[in-house]
């Protein structure tokens, strides 16, 4: 089987300034790490690969840094790994980051399964992975908790919906989005870091996809557009107050009226 496996370089701190003007994160001189929702996924690719054979690649957008958690992959068990990188891609959202993953998908060839994080931790939208299988016209299922089995040209799957489980048969290619709970990562091996540290990571730019039309990338194709972006403010008033319970109690009462909380 066929596998791939989206992954994603996200910042390690929360503490991380937006431009203004632009209202995207400012990822310069900020350490980085594989965004945590991916290393489910890719542990999922490794175990359906040791059970049916296989294997599994990786594929990740952003800046030639972002090498660093395809090689992360590699030293999991990952066979094979893309970068889209180019600075026409900077500044995309969901939707555009969505359109040039699947033109990178179409331009390694056939794939079975898809496997994607729930989100990530940068952005918490959860909606690349679907609007990758849209774009590729391929069946797919989010929030999966377990693969049930797999079969010769399906998946049975199970996922986590508000009020149920559900179970679903779902025909290859498609594309799953994977729960925290499905499988416990594995570490990185040290042995692997040796034995891959030279192996060759691809790198597609624009001008290797069908579509070279610039207006579907980056700014330029992302319909979202950031109308205000401000840190939050931080509150640090604070009163202490002492007497008896009953005492302190309607002064707490008066308060939460005075600040329209009840």
């Amino acid at each position: 089987m066929e596998i791939l496996v989206c992954v994603k370089q996200v910042p390690e701190t929360s503490k991380v300034e937006v431009d203004p003007v632009t209202g995207v994160l400012k990822r310069d001189g900020v350490d980085s790490k594989m965004n945590p929702y991916d290393l489910y996924a890719l542990e999922t690719a490794l175990r359906i690969k040791e059970e049916v054979g296989g294997t599994v690649k990786v594929i990740s957008m952003g800046p030639p840094q972002a090498a660093e958690v395809i090689k992360e992959a590699y030293m999991m068990g990952a066979d094979a790994g893309v970068l889209l990188s180019d600075r026409k891609f900077a500044g995309s959202d969901v939707l555009a980051t969505a359109y040039t993953l699947s033109q990178g998908v179409r331009k390694m060839g056939n794939i079975d399964l898809i496997l994607c994080g729930k989100q990530t931790t940068d952005g918490d939208t959860a909606q690349v992975g679907p609007e990758m299988a849209e774009y590729l016209a391929m069946p797919h299922i989010a929030n999966v908790i377990k693969i049930e089995k797999i079969k010769d040209a399906s998946l049975i799957v199970e996922m986590d919906m508000p009020h149920m489980v559900e179970v679903a048969e779902i025909q290859c290619p498609c594309l799953l989005t994977v729960e925290k709970d499905i499988y416990q990562p594995r570490l990185p091996s040290y042995k692997k870091k040796l034995s891959t540290k030279d192996w060759d990571i691809s790198m597609f730019s624009l001008h290797d996809f069908a579509d070279q039309n610039e207006k579907n990338y980056g700014l330029n194709g992302s319909p979202t557009q950031v109308e205000r972006i401000f840190p939050p403010a931080v509150n640090i008033d604070k009163e202490i107050w002492t007497g008896a319970g009953v005492e302190l109690a309607d002064k707490l009462t008066s308060k939460l009226k005075e600040l329209k909380f009840v």
